[in-house]
């Protein structure tokens, strides 16, 4: 039995080292074909390869960790509360991704309503928002303090209500977002104007 295990675990690491390696050579590619161009809009393969990988690298018992904090009508406001204040200018109060920094950053910002965010565990997405990912716009917010943890764990309980985000609760977050001058704001409305379908934004020339 423990000659199995062995060698179950060492096929595990040599499958693991083989496919850092594949997405090792996968990224000198891109960088060699496109440069270091925060422009390049990842490829679909691009992008599930950086899932997988991220996915393999969460510690399997950060994975399985259960939310400790109900998801009640309080703890999701307060969720919302601190994600209008810290999270939106990145990924915008509706969870999709489309501002001024998202659509800047290489990866993009995920749109968190999407299967791909929503079907991670509590665990998964808690691990996220504490640690951070490297190589992409995502910081690390956690701390060894108990409270910011439970605000950790009400930001997950937020996240789960955001494919169904109501236009009022979106206007109440709109009241917590940081101050943006005013170019910042029309800027905004022009891209969000243009992502459904208007004309297309102008930039001011001088």
């Amino acid at each position: 039995m423990t000659t199995t295990r062995r060698h179950a675990g060492t096929r595990f690491l040599i499958g693991l080292l083989a496919l850092v390696g594949l997405a090792a050579t996968v990224g000198v590619v891109i960088l060699v074909a496109v440069g270091v161009s925060a422009r390049h809009v990842p490829s679909s393969l691009e992008s599930r390869m950086a899932r997988s990988a991220r996915h393999l690298l969460i510690p399997a018992a950060a994975r399985g960790r259960d939310n400790p904090v109900a998801p009640n009508q309080e703890a999701v406001a307060r969720g919302r509360a601190h994600f209008a204040d810290h999270c939106a200018s990145c990924h915008g109060n509706d969870g999709k991704g489309r501002t001024m920094y998202g659509r800047g950053l290489s990866p993009r910002v995920p749109d968190l309503t999407l299967p791909a965010t929503q079907e991670l565990s509590d665990g998964e997405l808690f691990w996220i928002i504490e640690n951070g990912v490297r190589f992409t716009g995502m910081p690390a917010f956690g701390t060894d303090e108990p409270a910011d943890a439970q605000e950790t764990w009400q930001l997950v309980d937020f996240i789960r209500t955001l494919p169904k985000i109501t236009p009022a609760e979106i206007g109440e977050m709109e009241k917590l977002n940081p101050t943006l001058s005013r170019a910042d704001v029309e800027r905004e409305r022009a891209d969000e104007e243009f992502l459904a379908g208007g004309p297309p934004a102008h930039s001011d020339t001088h």
